[in-house]
């Protein structure tokens, strides 16, 4: 159950309207998220652009499905697991990807592997990382500007994955076949 309200384009605050409607447009739906996120059209509006500039950045549609899924999965995000693995399977992502991410286990790309380690590295350390692995993920063939894309992934994810822990938003529909738990739901 939702501890907190999810607005239609209808209930939601005059700031927030033009936002949802932008949702509808592009998603074909408003996705239970946005209509959380309305009640503050600022963190919407926010949510959106973070969304807009990481889908945008350098990474390709691998790449931003591991950086989502890993900290999606790392948050435990029973809402952002189920939607981003819908939105990999729209964008064509390897369902193998998909599985390994949202089951923790090793990817076979090892360029992807690092790119989920350095993720995980920034995320659980708050953005303090070794130099070793800072290292390994430029051998990889990554560049700072995509140390920076991770960070840009984070801010929208943590916008996304900390507004579900306390709404706790149901799946919207079209995701629930891809509905995942983890320890922290147990």
């Amino acid at each position: 159950m939702s501890t907190l309200k999810i607005h239609t384009i209808e209930t939601a605050p005059e700031g927030s309207k033009k936002l949802l409607n932008k949702s509808l447009k592009a998603f074909g739906m408003v996705p239970g998220l946005h209509g959380v996120l309305a009640d503050s059209p600022e963190t919407l509006d926010a949510y959106q652009k973070l969304h807009e500039l990481f889908s945008n950045s350098s990474f390709n549609n691998e790449e931003l499905t591991v950086v989502w899924q890993t900290i999606n999965v790392e948050h435990g995000c029973h809402y952002c697991v189920p939607a981003h693995t819908g939105i990999a399977h729209m964008m064509k992502v390897d369902k193998n990807l998909t599985d390994a991410l949202r089951n923790k286990t090793a990817i076979a790309n090892e360029k992807l592997e690092i790119l989920r380690n350095t993720t995980l590295a920034i995320v659980r350390n708050r953005g303090r990382i070794s130099d070793a692995d800072l290292k390994a993920f430029f051998d990889a063939g990554y560049r700072q500007q995509q140390v920076l894309e991770i960070i840009l992934g984070l801010a929208q994810k943590a916008i996304s994955n900390y507004t579900n822990h306390i709404a706790n938003t149901p799946i919207d529909k079209p995701f629930k076949k891809f509905a995942w738990e983890n320890e922290m739901q147990k």
